[in-house]
């Protein structure tokens, strides 16, 4: 039996066909989808999504998002999905440092979504980049 995973951004949808398992960040730690899993919604977030296809294991760093589990079939709906080649360190650091900067300068004057929006571009970029190092070749 198999399980049907689709990853989908705003941009495009980045794959779609069958594997045997899929492992995603959920809200509450890792959580591993197998064919017949009952069915869910739940929040995802930034972090590695892991699936196993035809006896390789594929990684990507994705944002965060909601995944729906049903019928043999996870659909993952991030903001950001990326192979450690689509990552650039360098510009990715520059990115969290200029939001952390942002954040601390003049939270003050910040309104509750502006605040939350730097904060989820620093937790995206952050776990980009932890990916990146630890799949680096």
């Amino acid at each position: 039996m198999s399980l049907h995973l689709e990853i989908v951004t705003p941009e495009n949808k980045i794959f779609s066909d069958t594997v045997d398992n899929v492992y995603l960040p959920g809200a509450d730690g890792e959580m591993g989808i197998l064919p017949s899993h009952a069915g869910l919604v739940t929040a995802l977030q930034p972090g590695e999504l892991r699936y196993l296809r035809d006896g390789q294991v594929v990684t990507m760093a994705i944002g965060s998002g909601f995944a729906e589990i049903a019928e043999n079939k996870a659909i993952v709906l991030t903001d950001m999905a990326l192979g450690e080649s689509e990552i650039d360190e360098s510009a990715t650091e520059e990115a969290i440092k200029r939001a952390e900067e942002k954040l601390h300068t003049v939270e003050h004057n910040m309104n509750s979504e502006e605040v939350a929006y730097l904060q989820g571009i620093i937790a995206k970029q952050s776990a980009a980049l932890r990916f990146k190092r630890k799949h680096q070749n």
